[in-house]
């Protein structure tokens, strides 16, 4: 187990610094989190509990001590007491008072597959706790891309916001310039630096956002996350954003009976350890059969007509073997039948539950996907149109048709579109890799 978690740990700082997709940080976040340590103690528990069960059928050895005493005892009859005295023979009958120091040894030979079944319901609980602990880790992913997907948007708004700083200050500078040529206002300068001071006001804001949500996800993966995979340009695919050249997830599968969601496969579970219950109520009826052995040293022992003749502590034992057949099963079994189908059928529901609420996820998932493309389709074109807008302004403006105001309007204009086009590729995204969460796509 040590050599486990030196395992993980020195995986963990070989990856410090190189998680720039989502996979790598889902993959070291489930890693990093402390219910990963669960998995271990779960099966060292079962194997603890099954080796304690399968030693049901080792002989089974018990010690006893006792002391009594007690108000009447086996004696002789009075005419045998008489006529033995008369022969000069003292019977002198039993004590009161006797002791017992023995050991009693129980070997079983057939239980009814009482051991058996409890091993299979322990193997069977097991499970189940491994399932629901694999259903807790597999949400982990939903954080880490909530974290992932606000950081990759924190970055491209930060490019954005660059960009727009760059376009502010190179017509501060053809302003300055006009200014210094008298052919533009002071104030028409002072109002596109100070524009351009308010974007990058913006951007020590963004700036340190970015760095709170990049302390965030290193601590939730436990790797140094410094940089993320960029979106793509212009003409690129949006499947290589997150991993490479793989395509997109299926956007018309839906989660059914058979499906490997760890939530579903721990209902599963459930149900195998409900059947193993059962099981183990049929065992609890069958007949035992086992061999024992018992002795003892003390007074009286088998041979009372001895000890009632001379009181002297002896050795005494037997050996047999023993049919048992316990019916008081058989007064609770159908109250514990159905406990088990209650059992049953509060797992179908839960089931039944979940699975009604996962399709409303994938419909609505599915149809934010949809309504993002839709979006997506004129972002382009909406960015080239105010990107036009906004150099026939710097035109009008060089040219004096209108003033400054208007030419810091388009500018943000066409920043706006810019930074709407990001959200919408983002949240894409965002909605496609929820899909492939709610589905196990």
């Amino acid at each position: 187990m040590k050599l486990r978690y030196l395992f993980l740990l020195l995986l963990s700082w070989g990856a410090t610094a190189a998680a720039q997709t989502l996979e790598e940080c889902q993959q070291a976040a489930e890693r990093n989190y402390p219910l990963i340590r669960q998995y271990d103690l779960i099966r060292q528990t079962a194997d603890l509990t099954v080796a304690n069960i399968q030693k049901g059928w080792l002989p089974q050895v018990s010690a006893s001590a006792q002391a009594t005493y007690q108000s009447d005892v086996t004696s002789w009859p009075s005419e045998m007491r008489a006529l033995m005295n008369q022969m000069g023979v003292d019977l002198k009958g039993l004590r009161k008072d006797q002791y017992r120091v023995g050991i009693d040894v129980q070997q079983s030979l057939y239980d009814g597959g009482a051991i058996r079944s409890k091993k299979e319901v322990a193997r069977r609980q097991a499970d189940v706790q491994t399932a629901e602990t694999e259903a807790n880790i597999y949400n982990v992913r939903a954080r880490v891309n909530e974290m992932y997907f606000a950081l990759l948007l924190t970055d491209e708004q930060i490019r954005l916001n660059r960009d727009l700083q760059k376009l502010l200050e190179g017509n501060e500078q053809k302003l300055q310039t006009m200014f210094r040529h008298g052919t533009a206002a002071e104030g028409d300068y002072k109002s596109v630096r100070a524009e351009r001071l308010s974007a990058a006001q913006r951007l020590t804001d963004l700036e340190a956002q970015r760095q709170t949500l990049a302390r965030m996800l290193s601590v939730f993966c436990g790797i140094e996350v410094k940089t993320l995979s960029p979106l793509p340009r212009k003409g690129e695919s949006l499947a290589t954003l997150v991993s490479g050249a793989q395509p997109l997830p299926s956007l018309t599968g839906v989660v059914g009976g058979g499906s490997s969601h760890p939530t579903l496969l721990a209902f599963d579970a459930q149900q195998r350890l409900t059947d193993a219950q059962e099981r183990a109520l049929d065992a609890a009826l069958k007949p035992r059969l086992s061999l024992f052995a018992s002795g003892f040293y003390g007074y009286p022992g088998y041979n009372l007509f001895e000890d009632m003749m001379h009181h002297r502590w002896s050795f005494n034992g037997m050996i047999g073997a023993r049919l048992t057949w316990n019916i008081g099963a058989l007064y609770t079994r159908k109250q514990d039948k159905a406990k088990l189908q209650v059992q049953r059928q509060l797992t179908e529901t839960s089931r039944d539950v979940f699975l009604f609420n996962n399709r409303l996820e994938r419909l609505q998932e599915d149809e934010n996907i949809q309504r993002y493309r839709r979006l997506m389709a004129d972002d382009d074109e909406i960015i080239d149109l105010r990107r036009s807008v906004r150099r026939s302004a710097e035109s009008k403006l060089a040219h004096g048709i209108i003033d400054v105001n208007e030419l810091v309007k388009e500018i943000n204009a066409e920043n706006a579109a810019q930074v709407q086009k990001s959200i919408h590729e983002i949240e894409m995204l965002r909605e496609i890799h929820k899909l492939k969460l709610t589905t196990n796509n």
